[in-house]
């Protein structure tokens, strides 16, 4: 209850906050291509339910009907001011309308498509018992995901050989820590980590390493070394 309170709080003063570079990017959007300016993209939320995520459109219209979920930096169904809107992650900040209808909350494990879900292991699937976020610890750790992505043959693959294994271990790990203080410590940092990301990666490692997290986690949330493709955790 009070996680559902805190997240209506905080969602209406964002929206707030940001509603002028908001409505600035909607009429940026439209003004491209004379489309509607928002992606209505279905996700798995909690317990296996499909529900309607609203994104602000980066890409061409129909750029979903291509079958690939993974986007690349470098793909060419991203539009010019899309590529500001996703650099400044403008894309995730609308999701605050979700979060105010219930169907999401500030911090969680990230909603995936259902073609991705269809590959989860067992472990995987207690990513399910909670409401998705818009952000969590892999939010963070993993926003350079367009840039791993980039120049890759089979992103959806690559996604899931290289990112997904460690997306859903810090999903699993926040699920077995959350509480409202460390769920106002995700929203801080990840603010900050457009300031700082080496430094609030690091912040990070140190709370994995003080709740007792895998060595292997600990390291891969620094991001120092090249990513190599993992199984997902079982």
């Amino acid at each position: 209850m009070i996680k559902r309170l805190f997240d209506i709080l905080i969602s209406l003063i964002g929206l707030t906050v940001i509603s002028p570079v908001f409505i600035l990017f909607i009429l940026l959007i439209f003004l491209y291509d004379f489309k509607s300016p928002f992606y209505v993209a279905p996700r798995v939320g909690k317990n296996g339910k499909l529900f309607k995520m609203v994104k602000l459109r980066s890409m061409r219209v129909n750029a979903d009907k291509t079958g690939v979920a993974s986007t690349a930096n470098g793909d060419d169904r991203i539009t010019p001011i899309g590529k500001v809107i996703r650099k400044f992650k403008f894309d995730e900040i609308s999701q605050l309308i979700n979060v105010l209808l219930g169907s999401m909350s500030l911090v969680g494990p990230r909603p995936q498509v259902e073609k991705d879900v269809r590959l989860y292991t067992e472990k995987e699937k207690n990513l399910l018992n909670v409401k998705p976020g818009i952000t969590d610890f892999s939010s963070i750790v993993f926003s350079d995901e367009g840039d791993i992505l980039d120049g890759s043959i089979n992103p959806d693959k690559d996604y899931n050989d290289l990112i997904r294994p460690w997306k859903s271990r810090l999903g699993l790990f926040y699920i077995e820590c959350r509480n409202l203080k460390l769920d106002i410590n995700l929203i801080f940092m990840t603010v900050y980590s457009f300031v700082n990301r080496k430094k609030v990666l690091k912040k990070i490692s140190l709370f994995l390493l003080s709740k007792n997290a895998k060595q292997s986690l600990v390291d891969i949330s620094l991001r120092e070394k090249e990513l190599t493709p993992a199984l997902p955790p079982e």
